[in-house]
C-alpha cells in the first residue's frame, strides 16, 4: 500500500468540511486544511482551489456562515461554521458515505466463484 498523500475521493469534499467544522469549531479556510492534514497524518492533502469552491457552495445553501475575524498570526480572515442546515446535511452525507464504504467492504470482501 502506497504511503503518499492523496486527495479526496470524489464527492466527499463537502462531507470532510462539515465533519472538520463539526469537529472542530469554527475555522478560518487554512486551519480547516491544516485541521485536515494533522488528522489523517499527512494522508489527506485537499488544495486549496477546490476548500474554497467547495465552501462557498456550502455557503450559498446555507450549510455554512461565514465571519470575518483576526487569524492566529493577526491577519484578516474569514471564518466557517456549521449551521443548523449544515448539521443536517452533515447527518445525511455521513449516512450516504457509510452505505456506500459498506457497500465497497462487501465486493472487496467477496469470495471468488
Amino acid at each position: 500500500m502506497s504511503t503518499r498523500s492523496m486527495g479526496p475521493v470524489q464527492g466527499t469534499l463537502e462531507l470532510l468540511i462539515l465533519k472538520t467544522l463539526h469537529a472542530g469549531g469554527a475555522m478560518h479556510g487554512f486551519g480547516i486544511l491544516e485541521w485536515m492534514r494533522r488528522t489523517t497524518a499527512d494522508v489527506l492533502i485537499v488544495e486549496d482551489g477546490a476548500l474554497y469552491h467547495a465552501l462557498h457552495r456550502m455557503r450559498r445553501r446555507g450549510w455554512v456562515e461565514a465571519e470575518w475575524g483576526v487569524s492566529e498570526k493577526g491577519r484578516r480572515a474569514r471564518y466557517y461554521a456549521l449551521t443548523a442546515k449544515g448539521r443536517v446535511a452533515l447527518a445525511d452525507e455521513e449516512a450516504s458515505w457509510n452505505r456506500y464504504v459498506e457497500a465497497v467492504a462487501r465486493i472487496s470482501d467477496a469470495e471468488p466463484a
